[in-house]
């Protein structure tokens, strides 16, 4: 979860408050499963529905599913969590692979 901290401040000249709002940037991960063969891109988009329902059921903040095409017989899904919700996510659903997301 993100967090947002607020920081307040007297500043004594001016008798007023001043306050300052921090987002702590919240790390985002990509989990990647791969499917090969000839049926790969239906059965990428077919878990993305799973992916999907997932989400819907454990109430993730992020709610990002995709699917990507890397040629004839290889196809990817893929969701977006937040890096806290990582170890949950990771046991329950075994994604094949992650990495860091930056968009």
């Amino acid at each position: 979860m993100c967090i947002h901290a607020t920081n307040i401040n007297l500043i004594p000249h001016f008798k007023y408050l001043a306050i300052q709002y921090y987002t702590i940037m919240c790390k985002k991960i990509k989990l990647i499963w791969e499917f090969r063969g000839p049926t790969a891109e239906q059965t990428a988009k077919h878990h993305v529905i799973h992916l999907k329902d997932y989400i819907a059921i454990e109430k993730l903040n992020l709610n990002e599913t995709g699917l990507e095409i890397s040629g004839e017989f290889g196809a990817s899904a893929y969701m977006i969590i937040e890096e806290s919700d990582m170890p949950k996510v990771k046991s329950a659903l075994k994604p094949h692979r992650g990495q860091y997301y930056n968009k």
